[in-house]
């Protein structure tokens, strides 16, 4: 397997290669190529240049450890030595750190917007708020990043709770970090519905999607049955009496995508074209590793307990995320939407090893 420093020594020849070729004049009088070239640069030269001053860095480092191991220093310039080393050895740590990150896969989704769809698992009612505490929980953290946040459909409980929620994060980056919460979410806590104090295991699933544009995905409207039909629920007269919610069948998979939320017919179609795009596109994503009827069950599984990702408890204030094994005991402030470390950590576990 190729290391770390292996794929960086490689990436900087290539750059000095291309600023090479970029010199001659058979590519500067060849537009097509002089462009490709020029992006792929531009794909490289933060990487090259974080790698050129870490390797500037390690030689300092080296020159001023030989200087502190040699002889004749007195003691304000050893001082001044075993400072000059301090500095240098926390600009190479920053360094390498950075050049981890960069080194990361970059999905060709993560500056997209996300659809979310958080569905009751195992537990009944406490599942449903469950589901509902999640919702909570990331429509807190996209108003801190300064996201916005639509519901595309939900079906609530008779106690605040969702069977299902299906809603829109959009936001530069959005899918970048979000997509580390696809999965099963267990929580461990006494539930509200509970007379004798004992604590209750429950789970919800949640899916997050990139949204896709329709130059990203082409979709036949051959293959689409829609139906319109009366809004039911919360919404006044209005509600009922306008057939302004949208049912939409993709023929070849059977995927269903409704969506009752707008008054506006139109509106109501393009959030759940909007969906449906999302789930296909996913749905192709899945079928290169796994054979699936229904795209969502590779990222959240059939809710068993087992399955899950993270186990938010209750009694002890902690939430674990089982994928690296990180445990914090924060849970309320976690709940309120600061998820950045539990996510920062989940993008840290992706970085390429040095050896």
């Amino acid at each position: 397997m190729e290391t770390m420093f292996e794929k960086l020594d490689a990436i900087e020849k290539r750059y000095g290669e291309i600023n090479d070729l970029l010199a001659r004049a058979e590519v500067v009088s060849d537009p097509e190529r002089l462009q490709s070239l020029a992006q792929e640069m531009a794909s490289l030269r933060d990487v090259a240049s974080q790698y050129q001053q870490y390797k500037a860095v390690i030689r300092s480092l080296e020159e001023t450890k030989a200087m502190r191991d040699g002889d004749g220093q007195d003691k304000e310039m050893a001082v001044l030595v075993a400072e000059e080393l301090e500095g240098l050895e926390s600009r190479r740590k920053t360094l390498l750190s950075d050049l981890k990150m960069a080194l990361i896969p970059k999905d060709p989704a993560d500056q997209k917007d996300v659809i979310v769809e958080i569905r009751a698992g195992t537990g009944g009612e406490e599942a449903a708020l469950f589901a509902a505490d999640l919702f909570n929980m990331y429509s807190r953290y996209a108003l801190a990043k300064g996201w916005h946040v639509e519901t595309v459909s939900a079906h609530e409980t008779g106690i605040k709770g969702f069977k299902e929620i299906v809603f829109e994060i959009k936001g530069k980056g959005a899918f970048s970090r979000l997509k580390y919460e696809r999965g099963v979410h267990r929580v461990q806590r006494v539930p509200v519905t509970e007379s004798g104090g004992r604590i209750h295991t429950s789970t919800a699933t949640v899916a997050v999607l990139p949204e896709m544009d329709e130059i990203d995905l082409k979709i036949l409207p051959d293959d689409l049955k829609i139906d319109t039909y009366r809004s039911s629920g919360a919404g006044g007269q209005h509600v009922n009496k306008t057939s302004s919610a949208i049912r939409i069948t993709h023929i070849p998979t059977g995927m269903v995508v409704t969506c009752q939320d707008e008054r506006s017919q139109h509106k109501n179609k393009a959030r759940a074209m909007s969906v449906l795009r999302a789930r296909l596109y996913d749905l192709e994503q899945t079928k290169q590793f796994q054979e699936v009827t229904e795209n969502r069950r590779a990222q959240v599984g059939t809710a068993e307990r087992s399955e899950k990702i993270r186990t938010y408890n209750f009694p002890q204030s902690r939430v674990t995320d089982h994928r690296i094994g990180l445990t914090l005991h924060n849970l309320k402030s976690i709940l309120e939407g600061n998820l950045d470390e539990m996510i920062d950590a989940l993008v840290t576990s992706e970085q390429p090893s040095e050896n």
